[in-house]
Formats: C-alpha cells, sequence, structure tokens
C-alpha cells in the first residue's frame, strides 16, 4: 500500500520524522537510518510535486539524514553512532515536550484574564556609588578589553571556512559513471575513498540520482555497484 501523506501538517523536520517512526512503529532509540531517510525523501518528493516551497530546515535535514547514511557505510563508522545518538537525543527531547504542552493546552486562558498597564515610575539617573581608585581602574581596563574585541576578526580566522571546496552532485554523477563504464561493475566502498565531507555526501547523492533513474544498481548487499547494461548499449554509439 503506497504511503499517503498530509502535506503542511507538519511543524518542522523533527515533527515530520516523529510522524514517520511512529507510523513504521520503529523504537526512537534505535532508528533505522536507512529507513527513516527513504520515508523522508518520499515526503520530500510529494512537497515538489504538491509544488508546495520547502523550507531550508526541511532540506538541513535531508542533508544530515544522508550524511549519517553516508559514514554509516565506511569501514570506520564511529562518528555515525555519535551523530545517530545525537539525532535520537533530539528527538526524544522534542518528542517530550510535545507531551507536556499537551497536557499544559487546558491551562491556557487565552483572553480571558486581564490587567491595567504597570504605572509609570520616575527613575533618577543620577549615580549615587562610591569606589575605590583601584576599582575604577580594573573597569578601566574591562572596558578598553571589551573595545577590542569589537574589531572585526582577521582574515585568517575565515581561512578554513572560505577555502572549503564545494563539490557539485553533477560531477560526481560524471565521475561514477566513468568508473563504471569499462568494467561494468565496482566495490561499493572505492566510491567513497575520499576523505572530504563535501565530495563523499555529493558522491552519495549522485548514487541516488543514477538509481532512482535505473542507470545503475547495487547489490542486495550492498557491496557491489553496476552499470544498467541497457543505458550502456544506448551509451555506446555516443561514445563511438
Amino acid at each position: 500500500m503506497a504511503l499517503e501523506f498530509h502535506i503542511g501538517e507538519f511543524d518542522g523536520p523533527l515533527d515530520l520524522l516523529l510522524f514517520l517512526i511512529s507510523k513504521h512503529k520503529m523504537n526512537i532509540a534505535d532508528i533505522e537510518i536507512s529507513v527513516l531517510l527513504e520515508q523522508y525523501l518520499d515526503y520530500m518528493a510529494d512537497m515538489r510535486e504538491a509544488d508546495l516551497e520547502i523550507s531550508s530546515e526541511f532540506l538541513e535535514m535531508a542533508a544530515r539524514l544522508v550524511y549519517i547514511k553516508t559514514v554509516s557505510l565506511l569501514p570506520r563508522h564511529e562518528e555515525a553512532k555519535e551523530l545517530k545518538k545525537e539525532l535520537e537525543g533530539q528527538l526524544l527531547e522534542y518528542q517530550l515536550l510535545k507531551e507536556v504542552a499537551v497536557q499544559m493546552a487546558p491551562m491556557y486562558k487565552g483572553n480571558r484574564s486581564f490587567v491595567r498597564r504597570p504605572s509609570p515610575i520616575k527613575i533618577d539617573p543620577t549615580y549615587t556609588g562610591s569606589h575605590r581608585p583601584d576599582e575604577l581602574l580594573s573597569a578601566y581596563m574591562i572596558t578598553v578589553g571589551k573595545g577590542a574585541r569589537r574589531l572585526p576578526p582577521p582574515p585568517a580566522a575565515f581561512k578554513g571556512i572560505v577555502a572549503k571546496r564545494v563539490v557539485s552532485v553533477t560531477s560526481r554523477i560524471f565521475f561514477v559513471l566513468r568508473k563504471l563504464y569499462r568494467t561494468g561493475e565496482m566495490p561499493y566502498n572505492e566510491f567513497f575513498a575520499a576523505s572530504d565531507r563535501s565530495e563523499l555526501v555529493a558522491t552519495f547523492l549522485a548514487m541516488l540520482e543514477l538509481i532512482k533513474s535505473k542507470r545503475i544498481t547495487v547489490s542486495d548487499d550492498n557491496s557491489t555497484v553496476y552499470f544498467s547494461r541497457e543505458k550502456r548499449r544506448k551509451a555506446a554509439p555516443e561514445s563511438e
């Protein structure tokens, strides 16, 4: 039976994830990222078909789930365990807040309580304190330090941000196809040998797009990637 989604009924990505977890009877303390990612991407696809604008927080959560899934496929996936544990903690906290909100809803009185405006209070701006000279010197030095901290940071502080390489999904699609065209198959892990996070995420999204378009297939145990024979026959005359 196909899943049915009611677009626009979720307050945010965590609310959507809780809905998917409840619908598919998952355990929040041990969620299956692969299944959760598939259902989440299906929901976003329905949003696109309905011509609804997808907010940045939903896209950010999709990228976060893709990254957790990507690092979990690597030989050493300690980082994936930490990221998964962090997501599970956020979901448990959000679920608790929703339960508290339901309990507090009957206590809300709305506009049934009225109070008068507070009376204005006259405040004397004259400072009447007395301080020793060493206290005044200490206050002056603190003020000078705050002024120095308001200066713009040096260019070196932005080196790690500006120099970060951005890898496009299109470039990784060509990378995957070039790898598979001659031999027709390749071990899955060889596509994720790079250590750059941007490249890993772009490669994973590229493979999702190629699998969706049936240009490549993956073995049942996720160990080997195959080039589609039908697509290869169509591409052969063009390469000649």
